[in-house]
């Protein structure tokens, strides 16, 4: 569920800081109807992150979805488990989602985020050995438009799409949530790719090549290639030419980025600290 109770900066690695203020999706038609427009069916593995009272769960089991959630709060588990007790196939899991393995196997995400570990949980989820091959969140507009690139490709957008397809799904009225956030909501939808664009072992390397690229710009001093070479492998690809702006659709950042592989250009890590 949506939360904006964040106390205090968030570290990496640690465990999500929780008060009692937190945002449900109380009403079972509206989540119904969600779970009608993911096409969830009997029998289908779902994975919910912050079941929070069990509204969306109690709504999964009944639609005979094989639920596994996982709560951080001890004291929403204890209600939770007397909750989902007439549910022997949903399985409660207390703990924190970011410390715990992934499922196997194809398997579908259906949650309620908490809106300060959006970016977290979903790193946590498309990058991992073991991906869903579909998750649909309740999570803030604002990061849900950046995930999807818009208006602007974003880094979390691009390292996003070589591998899951992203779409706005549904648009939440602030008065759907007890209390209503202060914040607008929708519902993000990732489709895994059966033929990603790039392999997992690029990912850092196409991230490299972002950071180098945000930087330093694409041609130049500092590039990693030369204008004629970025317009030949856009005009070969069949894409539109680089705007004066700089701004590139996902599709030229992917272009570039082959390009730069197939010239042999050394994108420098990041990691490294080492200047090009």
């Amino acid at each position: 569920m949506p939360k904006n109770h964040r106390q205090g900066p968030e570290r990496p690695g640690s465990a999500p800081a929780y008060s009692v203020s937190q945002n449900f999706l109380t009403s079972r038609r509206l989540i119904e109807r969600l779970i009608r427009l993911a096409g969830l069916k009997e029998g289908d593995p779902v994975l919910e992150i912050g079941a929070g009272k069990g509204h969306i769960t109690r709504a999964l089991a009944d639609a005979g979805c094989h639920v596994t959630a996982v709560e951080i709060d001890p004291r929403l588990c204890a209600s939770l488990r007397e909750t989902l007790r007439p549910y022997p196939g949903a399985v409660l899991k207390q703990g924190d989602f970011l410390q715990m393995p992934l499922p196997r196997g194809g398997y579908t995400v259906f949650a309620n985020l908490p809106f300060n570990h959006t970016s977290a949980v979903l790193r946590r989820l498309t990058a991992s050995r073991t991906p869903p091959k579909d998750a649909w969140l309740v999570i803030e507009k604002g990061a849900a438009l950046r995930f999807c690139g818009i208006p602007y490709e974003s880094k979390n957008s691009l390292l996003l799409k070589p591998y899951f397809q992203t779409e706005i799904v549904y648009f939440f009225r602030r008065e759907d949530f007890h209390p209503s956030p202060s914040v607008d909501a929708v519902m993000l939808h990732l489709s895994r790719r059966d033929n990603p664009d790039l392999t997992p072992g690029e990912r850092r390397a196409f991230s490299d090549f972002i950071d180098h690229v945000q930087r330093y710009g694409l041609t130049g001093a500092r590039g990693l290639l030369t204008k004629k070479q970025a317009a030949t492998a856009l005009r070969l690809a069949g894409l539109p030419p680089l705007k004066p702006s700089g701004t590139m659709q996902y599709v030229q950042w992917l272009c570039l980025f082959r390009c730069c592989r197939r010239f042999g250009a050394r994108i420098p890590s990041a990691g490294t600290g080492r200047r090009p």
